[in-house]
């Protein structure tokens, strides 16, 4: 990598910066010290958070030190959100919070070398701060006619609710995390999301106040956008979880095996570390076969293996391609085999109920009439052999780990059974 700018800029990561030639001069001279901060307000990252990790692991691999800002601080206030308040969370629980936060962060850093990453938290110095001191210290320095123009703060002016004092006093927080970690660590570089940029150069102005002279920057990285226009990381059963409790690493591979044609090569350029010629090479593939989803598949692999490990993402690839008919459903463990099996449309019985009745009771066919229909034409499978008789009933033997009954119809339409 001989500039990581223009390789951050090929990849679509470059979105703002406040000084483009004299960030490019700063980190061509590094190592550069730089920061990207992380609220708790939930208690997992999301796939939305990955741009942002893995833009600081690129900046480490580049020569660059990190310091990831889990913020135990402005965790219990929250950046204000363009449509409502937040609700506020119990010190406890963002406390929580912080460490499980830290816990999926720490993977993807290095703690070793000369460019050793170091987690930090804003509540250090934030929690023997009395209101005085904040105020006279660090309010002193800001102009609400300024702080009025971000965009969230502006909409929930226009609002029937408002913005409350305590989300409105945010960005001074924020300002204040890069003005501490310029004077402990020598920042000199705060990295975030295009949306908060507002937050981003308040503290970049906060330092050129309080520290005249000082050579600090900022540079933000695009929202991720589905081409259809709807916000990235959100699917029908809510966002997609980095924590492997809250979206299973099946439901994880799947969410970006079925991305849109559309969108993949975004997402390869900002999320995978594959080289520039691989990647235009799956580009080129995704153009000609798009069938194939050779683009998809790699994207999700690597994901997978990066996030939830490589003994995790085989056990997912092979139930993906056991559900299909291309491997042994039996040999898969129990909790992948679930995980895999709640994606699906499924029902619940107590007792093994004949083939057709199950076809129509998942919804495969729209009646038992249909269902005997398919069944008779040979499209009919459970645990992946086909059903030959029209009035077959599985026994408890079919079980699959004494639970499970995989139905499909045809080559791709598949239902679960759980039998209780």
């Amino acid at each position: 990598m001989t500039d990581i700018v223009d390789d951050l800029k090929w990849r679509g990561l470059f979105s703002l910066s406040t000084d483009e030639d004299a960030l490019r001069k700063a980190l061509a001279d590094g190592p550069v010290t730089f920061y990207c901060g992380f609220d708790p307000t939930a208690p997992s990252l999301h796939v939305g958070h990955l741009v942002q990790v893995l833009t600081v692991r690129r900046l480490q691999l580049a020569g660059h030190r990190p310091l990831a800002l889990v913020g135990g601080a402005t965790g219990q206030i929250g950046d204000p959100r363009p449509t409502a308040e937040r609700t506020l969370n119990d010190p406890e629980t963002v406390a929580a919070w912080v460490g499980r936060l830290r816990g999926q962060i720490e993977p993807y850093l290095s703690f070793e070398g000369d460019n050793a990453a170091l987690m930090v938290n804003n509540l250090d110095w934030t929690a023997g701060l009395s209101a005085i001191e904040f105020l006279r210290d660090i309010g002193k320095h800001f102009r609400v006619n300024k702080m009025l123009t971000k965009d969230a703060v502006a909409r929930r002016l226009e609002s029937e609710q408002g913005i409350s004092y305590t989300e409105f006093s945010y960005q001074l927080l924020q300002g204040m995390d890069f003005l501490e970690l310029y004077r402990r660590y020598g920042c000199t570089l705060q990295q975030g999301g295009s949306d908060q940029w507002g937050n981003l150069t308040a503290g970049l102005d906060l330092i050129h106040r309080l520290e005249p002279g000082a050579d600090v920057h900022c540079v933000a990285t695009p929202l991720m956008v589905k081409a259809d226009g709807t916000k990235f990381g959100k699917t029908e059963g809510g966002a997609v979880w980095l924590d492997p409790e809250m979206t299973t690493p099946y439901a994880f591979y799947q969410f970006w095996l079925n991305q849109d044609d559309r969108d993949i090569s975004t997402y390869l350029r900002m999320l995978s570390f594959r080289s520039r010629a691989e990647l235009e090479e799956m580009e080129q593939l995704t153009a000609e076969r798009p069938q194939a989803r050779t683009a998809q598949r790699a994207l999700a692999e690597e994901l997978t293996t990066l996030v939830h490990g490589a003994d995790q993402c085989a056990a997912v690839i092979a139930a993906s391609k056991a559900l299909f008919g291309q491997g042994d459903l039996a040999e898969l463990d129990e909790p992948t085999l679930a995980a895999a099996l709640s994606e699906l449309p499924h029902a619940q019985v107590t007792e093994p109920a004949p083939i057709a009745d199950l076809l129509a009771l998942t919804e495969l066919v729209p009646s038992k009439s249909a269902a005997r229909r398919t069944i008779k034409e040979g499209g009919a499978y459970l645990n992946n052999a086909k059903v030959t008789d029209e009035d077959a009933t599985p026994t408890r033997d079919d079980l699959i780990h004494g639970r499970w009954l995989v139905l499909r119809r045809g080559k791709r339409n598949l239902a679960a059974v759980e039998v209780r």
